[in-house]
């Protein structure tokens, strides 16, 4: 386990809770927890690149929380509309 970076376990468990969250509690018609799960990869991503352009946040050791968390948020909606293909 040494060989894996921290960053990225923190931010593996942090794209799980917020998709959980978001599945669990997001007011809309159930919707594919792949999809979900997707965007709020793509949300983690998006507030790791706000970290890296250096615009505040609040961080959980070397994750970027608050603009993740945002970010996941707000591409929710999308969910509905996202067409996942998977093999």
């Amino acid at each position: 386990m040494a060989w894996i970076p921290p960053p990225l376990i923190t931010g593996a468990l942090l794209v799980l809770i917020l998709a959980q969250l978001s599945y669990a509690f997001w007011p809309h018609r159930p919707r594919r927890f792949g999809s979900i799960l997707v965007l709020s990869l793509v949300g983690v991503l998006l507030g790791q690149l706000w970290s890296l352009l250096g615009f505040p946040g609040v961080r959980l050791g070397e994750v970027n929380l608050l603009p993740a968390a945002l970010f996941a948020i707000a591409l929710q909606p999308l969910a509905g509309r996202l067409i996942l293909r998977l093999p």
